[in-house]
This record gives C-alpha cells, structure tokens and sequence, in this order.
C-alpha cells in the first residue's frame, strides 16, 4: 500500500471486525480458490492518496479466473473485457466521443487519481457474493468516510443499488456526488446510459483547478 494510507489503514486493521475479517480471509485463502490474489486485495490503495481525485465504487470482485486484479470494473490485459465495462465505454465514447483504453485495464484510470474500489474486496470463485456481510462492507464505508473528511473536490460515481447506499456518508456541499443504475446489462438501460457521469466529473475537476481525466 501507498505510505499516505497508512494512518487509515492502520487504524482500521486494529478494530475488532477486522481482526474478524483478516480471520475468515485466513482461513478461505487456505482452503479455497479466492479472488483476487492476496497481493492484490489492497491495489486500490497502491497510489498516494493525496492524488485522489474520483471514486468509482463497485460490487465484488470477478468471480471467474482471470479477471480479477484488486480494481473494481478492472481486468488484466489478458482477459476478455467484461460486460458492466463494455457498457462504461459505451457511455464514454457517448458523452466524450472516445474512450482511451484499448484493453479492459483501468490502472491508467488508477494512476491519474481514480479509487476503483469494490464494495467488497474479495470473492470465492464462481461464487459471485460470497464474501458479503463478512466486514468488508464496513471498511468500505470508513474509506468513504474519510475520504470525505480530509480530501477537498471529490466526485463519488456510485452506480447500482450498492453504490448508492454509500451517497448519504457524503458532504455534496463539498464534493460531486453522481448517482445512477448500476452498468451491468441488466441494469444499463434503465439510467446508466446517458448519465454523462465522464463529462460532468471532468468539468467539476476543471472547476476546482483539477486536470481532468483521460477515460
């Protein structure tokens, strides 16, 4: 993890759910095929959190091989670009004109100061849900938490049900709170195309003195 996270993550990793967490986890990695790897359940906070700029919240990881890397909506260059991405660049390319990435990797995405993180950081394979109400929901919600207390000019893009339950942790006097259906193909249809999510966080950034991203 990035140094800048320390603080925060040293303080969670302390609290009793956590140690209730860390426990499960111990036990699933050594007795079944989990998502992703252990090395990468923490890539989200790889980068300095001080270059934070936007928040993509997701469900949970991958569940098939291959395909998850501790980045929601990310998957390896190697692996086919998933269905719920396909549709992100389909908005993209509709609010913007064109998307950047030719690959379903989003760590360019990470590296200009996007959060990709899941909702829930770890999954049992081809078990999609299984490591939900284990603790790690409760982590997410400290990661929204203080992101919103110690960084200025955020935008938060909560997509899907999950997502939007973390809206009321956030000051909207503060930072940009996008909401819309989550991008599955289940639910695109019914408000994640044509939500222009791409533009309206680019031109907030822009607001605040901010370089927009490059999607």
């Amino acid at each position: 993890m990035h140094p800048s996270w320390k603080p925060f993550l040293d303080a969670e990793f302390n609290k009793p759910y956590f140690h209730e967490l860390s426990e499960f986890l111990k036990t699933a990695y050594a007795s079944r095929q989990i998502f992703p790897e252990k090395k990468y359940v923490f890539r989200a906070f790889f980068s300095d959190l001080n270059d934070v700029k936007v928040v993509i919240l997701g469900q949970d990881p991958y569940h098939t091989p291959g395909a998850a890397m501790g980045l929601a909506f990310s998957v390896p260059n190697s692996a086919p670009i998933p269905p719920s991405l396909i549709n992100i660049y389909k908005e993209i390319d509709s609010d913007l004109g064109h998307h950047e990435n030719p690959t379903g990797n989003l760590v360019p995405w990470q590296s200009q100061g996007v959060l990709l993180l899941n909702n829930v950081l770890t999954v049992e394979a081809h078990q999609a849900g299984s490591h939900r109400g284990k603790g790690w929901e409760i982590f997410t919600e400290a990661v929204i938490k203080y992101l919103n207390d110690t960084r200025p000019h955020l935008v938060f893009l909560l997509w899907g049900r999950d997502a939007r339950t973390k809206a009321p942790l956030i000051n909207r006097e503060k930072h940009l709170v996008l909401e819309s259906a989550h991008p599955s193909p289940l639910s695109a249809h019914h408000g994640f195309f044509g939500n222009h999510h791409f533009s309206k966080a680019n031109d907030f950034l822009k607001q605040h003195g901010l370089a927009p991203i490059q999607w």
